[in-house]
């Protein structure tokens, strides 16, 4: 029983830390987000969560894959908004593209996951972490997967992976919301970029790579 006790506990204890994680990368973003906060906003010592996980990244990942669990029901309701494939990767990626909107912290998440080595990665969480991190990833992607499979895209699977990543990258455009010109030689220029644009490119980019594929 007692062991039944702990392994709630420390459930409780877990789902604490990362919705407070992720309140604090909602406010302030990933990079204003120290350990010693994170435990102070539930009331307990730093120390206990080095208990709690295997190491800050671990922490990281997990409230990673919390962001992943609601994206990934988004996406499934979005694609109920029509009966045409076509459209569903429309309405599919706009919604994508409009999370990563909304939710900053969760592109600057993704996209420092993804600077490194997977395998280097695995190496610093633990194997349970890491699983859940697949099931989240595979859970966004696999819409797009379906979505393809009935378009006829030849390695639907493949390419709902560049979908993914391809989409993350342009809208990293919407963290700083300008973009970069030359004026004339040797004189650069910010000009501003508007959020819904970077949507609609991300969507017209979808359409494209599709229709090629």
């Amino acid at each position: 029983m007692s062991n039944v006790r702990s392994k709630s506990l420390r459930h409780v204890r877990e789902r604490d830390l990362v919705v407070a994680t992720r309140r604090l990368f909602d406010e302030r973003g990933m990079q204003d987000a120290p350990i010693e906060e994170i435990a102070q906003s539930v009331g307990i010592a730093r120390g206990l969560i080095y208990r709690q996980f295997a190491s800050k990244e671990e922490l990281f990942v997990l409230t990673v894959t919390d962001y992943l669990a609601e994206l990934s029901e988004l996406l499934r309701t979005a694609m109920t908004g029509s009966d045409d494939p076509a459209r569903q990767l429309d309405l599919v990626t706009e919604a994508y593209a409009r999370f990563c909107l909304r939710y900053p912290a969760f592109l600057d998440c993704s996209l420092s996951l993804m600077r490194r080595p997977a395998m280097e990665l695995a190496d610093q969480v633990s194997e349970s972490v890491w699983l859940r991190l697949g099931q989240g990833m595979a859970s966004c992607i696999g819409p797009l997967t379906e979505i393809l499979e009935v378009l006829g895209v030849r390695d639907a699977e493949y390419t709902a992976n560049v979908l993914w990543t391809q989409t993350l990258g342009t809208m990293h455009l919407g963290r700083s919301r300008v973009g970069l010109r030359e004026l004339g030689p040797g004189v650069p220029d910010l000009f501003r970029i508007d959020a819904d644009r970077l949507v609609e490119s991300c969507v017209t980019s979808a359409a494209a790579l599709v229709s090629r594929s």
